[in-house]
């Protein structure tokens, strides 16, 4: 367990009353996935996740090798299909054809980016919705938009259950989300909509940010830049979000939001790493496991 918390960048803070880590959290509920993926396993199928790679990206690589050690942790199958980075369309396309339809994959996805000459393919859309643990696909986002989710967007899911074992209510807050990108933005606000939450989206042609920020309860930032939110952002006794991971020139991972600057001026605030990144993880095993389950159901 230990080993598998250093790999995901889990630090030991002092002040753990303000810093929302996920260790605790993941500590707390990986025997229950465990336990899942037995009577699963004893069920007649075990839960096993696919990932399609197309080229090299060291980021990309990085987040499938976290994954496929969250699956071996709680004991279900991985496998990863690399395909080269001039993959013909006809292949790709044949490889996620072959995904989808064999019976003893319960969970997959294509990890993104993917090149150029590709880029055109909608790829969430034809992954089956069934399999579809990123939770993505229009089948997944309509249940989401129904108050009704399957399998939730990874990333949103992942930053409820945080807020949730923090024990911090959304019901009746005033949120405000920076980003309103398809996989974090938009389906959190639906999320958290469902959870009676009053939810602001602001975005890259947003008037005066701060005006929003400085008004809210909750500050959610998903827009990959590096220490966007400081002080000047903030109002009282707020909580911080960060979803944000990127490279500083010396090579150091940082979010989007400047812990060092804000963290002694709000309420609570997530790291990077340890905070968002393993709970996003976490929580596509747990998608990887309902899935399975709902599979199994039907047969």
């Amino acid at each position: 367990m230990e080993i598998y918390r250093k790999s995901l960048g889990f630090k030991v803070f002092r002040s753990m009353s303000k810093i929302l880590s996920s260790k605790d959290i993941i500590d707390k509920n990986v025997k229950n996935l465990i336990e899942k993926c037995q009577n699963l396993t004893k069920s007649g199928l075990r839960p096993k996740l696919e990932v399609i790679l197309v080229g090299s990206n060291s980021a990309s690589e990085l987040y499938i090798k976290n994954k496929r050690r969250m699956c071996e942790l709680v004991g279900a199958q991985f496998n990863l299909t690399k395909l080269k980075e001039n993959v013909s369309q006809e292949d790709f396309l044949y490889a996620i054809n072959k995904m989808n339809n064999d019976s003893s994959i319960t969970g997959c996805f294509v990890q993104l980016p993917i090149p150029k000459h590709l880029s055109h393919i909608n790829v969430t859309q034809l992954i089956n919705p069934q399999k579809d643990v990123d939770g993505f696909h229009s089948e997944n986002i309509i249940k989401l938009y129904n108050n009704n989710p399957s399998l939730i967007s990874c990333t949103p899911k992942g930053i409820v259950n945080l807020l949730k074992n923090y024990k911090i209510e959304v019901e009746g807050k005033n949120v405000v989300i920076i980003g309103r990108g398809f996989i974090v933005g938009k389906p959190l606000a639906l999320l958290l909509q469902n959870l009676n939450a009053t939810v602001t989206i602001c975005h890259s042609k947003t008037k005066d940010i701060k005006s929003y920020t400085r008004n809210c309860d909750i500050i959610i930032c998903a827009i990959g830049k590096a220490n966007f939110i400081d002080k000047s952002f903030l109002g009282k006794n707020q909580i911080l979000i960060d979803v944000g991971i990127n490279k500083t020139k010396d090579g150091k991972f940082c979010g989007d939001i400047n812990f060092n600057d804000v963290k002694d001026h709000v309420q609570a605030v997530t790291p990077v790493p340890g905070g968002v990144g393993p709970m996003t993880v976490y929580s596509l095993i747990e998608n990887l496991i309902e899935a399975t389950d709902n599979i199994l159901q039907k047969r």
